[in-house]
């Protein structure tokens, strides 16, 4: 996979993750950033940084973290607290990744 068809899945899935996060903000909170704060993201599993893939992961602009997932954090880019929101988000990104065939998996903590 080339890093720009890497790149058009990164930004299909942010966008997805951004009308998910709005809609839940407007639709489940009627805009009102309250009730519980955290944080959420996305998981990409099984990808091996030197293989081809993992090097296209790289330079496409994603990082591994400590459990050697390729992660966006917060990928609805939404400037709200409210867990539930980002984690609409990071679902709808998830599910965009693994419409791709990629083993992606949303995540999620309190604050």
């Amino acid at each position: 996979m080339q890093v720009d068809t890497i790149k058009n899945i990164i930004n299909e899935a942010k966008t997805a993750a951004n009308k998910a996060s709005r809609e839940y903000l407007d639709v489940n909170l009627k805009g009102e950033d309250n009730y519980p704060c955290g944080f959420a993201w996305v998981n990409i599993y099984d990808i091996k940084g030197n293989t081809k893939l993992g090097r296209a992961m790289k330079q496409a602009g994603l990082e591994k973290d400590y459990s050697g997932a390729y992660n966006i954090w917060n990928p609805g880019s939404i400037n709200v607290q409210n867990v539930d929101v980002k984690s609409a988000g990071a679902k709808a990104a998830a599910d965009v990744f693994a419409s791709y065939g990629f083993k992606a998996f949303a995540g999620s903590r309190l604050d």
